[in-house]
């Protein structure tokens, strides 16, 4: 007779090691836990994509239950290897962004507490386990717990990055949820210049169907442009010009079409390209300030429930390597509409007298 109920040959070894890994944390085993997130660690990366797109939601579904002192940036980062490779973003995000959360706050509580007892800003310690030790942890709090949480979250901050990258720039319905605490810690804790969460300050502030009104003052006309997927304002400035100016609204160059290709091109980007852009506009905020192309739409004002952008004739030729800042993430604009003159006008009231658009004529 047969055995029904055997193994089947060849059964993925990761998908063993996380049920393993399950099971040891819903029966709060700690002798098992250890070696079976070390299991799951040690095949992750050679399992093939196939097994590792169900286990990226069941790695991140784990990440609550683990302890704050535990190793769970690398649980994410688990998780998130699997994302990269085809798991599904969307239901990996919430434990892993979650996690960024607390630990930006755990690692903003650390510095707070380290300047209350005599320390400065500028004498915090670099992040670095190294740095853990008992006079730290004492100088931290009473309860060596806790002490130890703050430490540790202020030390690997950074290891949340890859994880929350891998969702945020994978799924632009992870990008809709409310991230505005998680954006605020961040910027917050980069404030202090310990940490280099550039990348992920970025990922949060990318704006998805949102639309920009747009006022390019030598024509005084006005435009509506749904923008979505832009990592930075040097990906904005060429899609506004391949738009506007390659869409014959506006004179001037338009971009390159590996330029555009770059910035919109579904496929990931692969590797470091020699394509040059080329300004085409002053980016200018309402009030006349210069929106850099090294800072981000998020960036642009809102005026009246709308961001509201003035392009102007560029003071100087400026130039830059055409690669988008996320590979993974494309940008979108899109013209939805050619504001009226009375439109225009309207709109225009809302700018300085020096950065007022003209009217038509």
């Amino acid at each position: 007779m047969p055995v029904i109920f055997k193994r089947k040959q060849g059964a993925s070894s990761l998908t063993t090691a996380v049920s393993e890994l399950e099971d040891a944390v819903a029966a709060r085993d700690g002798a098992r836990t250890g070696p079976a997130f070390s299991a799951v660690m040690n095949v992750v990366q050679s399992a093939s994509d196939a097994e590792r797109v169900p286990a990226g939601p069941r790695l991140a579904a784990l990440l609550p239950a683990f302890p704050p002192i535990g190793p769970r940036p690398m649980l994410a980062m688990a998780a998130g290897f699997c994302v990269e490779h085809g798991a599904d973003p969307a239901a990996c995000a919430e434990p892993i962004l979650d996690g960024v959360l607390r630990d930006l706050r755990d690692a903003l509580e650390f510095a707070r507490r380290w300047t209350a007892t005599g320390g400065t800003e500028d004498d915090l310690p670099e992040p670095d386990e190294k740095i853990i030790d008992d006079t730290l942890l004492a100088r931290l709090a009473p309860d060596a717990y806790l002490a130890t949480r703050l430490a540790l979250a202020w030390c690997s901050i950074e290891k949340w990055q890859p994880p929350a990258l891998a969702v945020l720039c994978r799924s632009a319905e992870v990008r809709r949820r409310d991230t505005s605490a998680i954006l605020s810690a961040c910027r917050d804790l980069a404030a202090l210049e310990r940490h280099d969460l550039k990348c992920l300050a970025y990922a949060l502030a990318v704006l998805d169907d949102e639309t920009l009104v747009v006022l390019h003052r030598p024509t005084g006309t006005g435009f509506e442009v749904r923008i979505g997927g832009i990592g930075d304002n040097f990906q904005l400035h060429t899609l506004l010009a391949h738009t506007l100016v390659g869409g014959g609204h506006v004179p001037g160059t338009p971009p390159s079409a590996e330029s555009v290709r770059l910035a919109t091109d579904p496929e990931p980007a692969r590797g470091r390209t020699e394509a040059i852009a080329t300004g085409a506009f002053e980016l200018l905020a309402p009030n006349g300030a210069r929106i850099w192309n090294e800072g981000l739409p998020d960036d642009i004002p809102v005026v009246e429930g709308r961001r509201l952008l003035v392009l102007d004739e560029p003071t100087y030729k400026r130039s830059w390597n055409a690669d988008r800042f996320f590979p993974n993430l494309p940008g979108t604009a899109e013209l939805t509409r050619v504001l009226t003159a009375d439109e225009t006008r309207v709109w225009s009231a809302h700018t300085s007298p020096d950065n007022g658009t003209r009217p038509p004529s």
